[in-house]
């Protein structure tokens, strides 16, 4: 059985079935079973890695770079597509319901009804003062 009963790993084992739309040895894509719109498509590295703090810079960049290609495929085809959205989400509280890193590639258009629920401080300017003190722990968590 697949890494903790992980579906995209089961997916990549052949245990499951998959639309697949791309793939090469180290990323595939397919067809999100539960999509926004039509078109919709999960990115996903073959290893299983369960969030973003676990993926290799290198690796990352493949996951976009494949990202991409299939934005601009999407846009190629028949769906609707006015726009794109590429989403990742790291953690339960971000929305990541499948711990497999995986890159969400979205048709969009309008009305379509998809979009972020902002809390009720959305809009309003944060003090440049706040800013720059999370600026400045956010820059010691990096080292520097």
């Amino acid at each position: 059985m697949a890494v903790n009963s992980c579906v995209f790993c089961e997916i990549l084992a052949g245990e499951s079935p998959a639309s697949m739309v791309y793939e090469d040895q180290r990323i595939a894509a397919f067809m999100d079973i539960q999509p926004v719109n039509p078109g919709h498509v999960l990115v996903v590295p073959r290893i299983h890695i369960a969030d973003l703090a676990g993926l290799q810079a290198g690796l990352a960049s493949e996951l976009f770079r494949v990202s991409m290609r299939l934005a601009a495929a999407i846009r190629r085809t028949d769906l609707r597509c006015e726009g794109i959205n590429l989403f990742l989400a790291d953690g339960r509280a971000a929305g990541q319901e499948v711990f497999h890193v995986h890159m969400h590639v979205i048709p969009r258009f309008s009305g379509d009804g998809f979009g972020f629920q902002f809390g009720p401080d959305y809009g309003r300017p944060t003090p440049r003062a706040a800013l720059d003190e999370v600026a400045h722990s956010i820059r010691q968590a990096q080292g520097g």
